[in-house]
Order: C-alpha cells, then structure tokens, then sequence
C-alpha cells in the first residue's frame, strides 16, 4: 500500500524571511491526519532568506537531522559545535536532556533551500552530541546511500532510533530497486525534481507512506533527489 502525501496539501509558514512547507504538523500547523510516520516526526523543507535565519531555540529529546539542496546553512549550538552545511553535508544534533541552537544563512546574496528533519528517539534523557559528515555526489548518484542509520554503518551518521535514511541522485533512465525486510515501513520524499514510485509520479516536495509493500522502485524519465525512511 502506498499513500501520497500531495505536495500542494503540506502546511506552510511565511514569515518574509522563511518559508518553510510542513509535511507532518508542525509550529502553528496542526493536522491530526499527519502527525508524523513511525518515529519520522519532521519533515520541513525550508528556503531562508541571506543573512537571515533561526536565533537561539532549544531542543530536547529530539534527533534533528539537517540535509541542505542549496546555498549553506551556518550552525553554532551550546555544546561549542559550529560549522557551515553546504550540500552533500548531513548533520544530526541529538538534543537529548537539551540543546540552544542557531541556524543562519551565510550568505548576503544567495538563499539556502534545506530539508529539516525530526526523529524521535528511543529514548529520553541522552546525552546531547553532535556530528556532521560528507556525501559524495558519486556516492549517491543512481543508488541509494545509506546517510543515517542506529550504527553509523557505512560511514553515516548515527540515529537513536531503529531507522535508515537513505539518500539519492537519479538521472535519467536510471532505476532504483530497494527491498523492505518483514514487518518495516518506509517514506519516500522528493526533495528535488519528478521520479516514478513503483510507477507513479511523484513531484518535488511530494512524500509517500509505504506498508506491505516488499519492493520499492524508484526511476525516472528527468532528474531526482530522493530520501527513503526505512522504519518500524
């Protein structure tokens, strides 16, 4: 079974400086048809303004993982972490008892376009940390890519949570094949681009639930950045 999550019914904040489309309820957005998949909470896909962003705000007891399209995105937070995500970079804050963040766009000419994401972790109270790691476009370039998973397999970044985020770029003519273990789920989204779920299009910003499904096929007559969740 798979059920879209039409890109045109997502919430939405305008605030000048931001806009950001809301796949699961979110700030004042509240719809408690999407409240989220499994443990994915968030899914914000965010387009900030230059020089302007996110003052200090904090966290807890939230994996919040950060995966910039466009622009860069400047991060500093209260564990003395700051660095500047440009894409191909994944970071993953683990806000745990709690964390005060900032997240600001660098640039005094160009936007920065990022997906946001939120994953509840499997547990409450862990100790705050920080990582950020590099993905290759070759890396990720007709197949998926493992970014994030609970060991850091691969080289990804680690999750408190029993799920896998995958990344990748399709081109043309390119197909994508992933099987789904027994008794897991999966959500699609299209960060960028028109690709074919198992046959039907999907479009950028357009997201899929996916259940008793055992294979995902992901392809494409254009050009694609695609995550998958794989989840409990």
């Amino acid at each position: 079974m798979i059920i879209v999550r039409d890109r045109n019914t997502r919430g939405r904040t305008q605030l000048g400086w931001l806009d950001s489309r809301h796949t699961f309820s979110f700030g004042h957005y509240h719809d408690p048809n999407h409240m989220g998949f499994g443990a994915l909470r968030v899914i914000n896909d965010d387009r900030v303004a230059p020089g302007a962003g996110f003052d200090e705000h904090s966290h807890a007891d939230m994996e919040i993982i950060t995966y910039v399209l466009q622009g860069a995105l400047e991060h500093k937070d209260s564990l003395g972490n700051g660095s500047v995500i440009s894409p191909g970079d994944v970071q993953r804050m683990s806000a745990g008892t709690g964390v005060t963040h900032s997240e600001y766009n660098p640039s005094s000419s160009e936007p920065v376009h990022f997906l946001q994401l939120w994953i509840i972790p499997d547990a409450r109270g862990i100790t705050p940390s920080y990582e950020q790691k590099r993905f290759r476009l070759d890396e990720r370039q007709g197949r998926l890519r493992l970014i994030g998973n609970r060991w850091g397999s691969e080289g990804a970044i680690t999750i408190h949570q029993d799920v896998a985020i995958y990344a990748a770029e399709i081109a043309e003519g390119e197909r994508i094949a992933y099987q789904l273990a027994d008794g897991r789920k999966a959500w699609v989204h299209v960060a960028r681009g028109i690709v074919r779920l198992n046959g039907d299009e999907l479009r950028e910003g357009d997201g899929a639930a996916i259940a008793d499904e055992r294979k995902i096929v992901l392809d494409t007559e254009h050009r694609a950045e695609v995550l998958l969740f794989d989840l409990e």
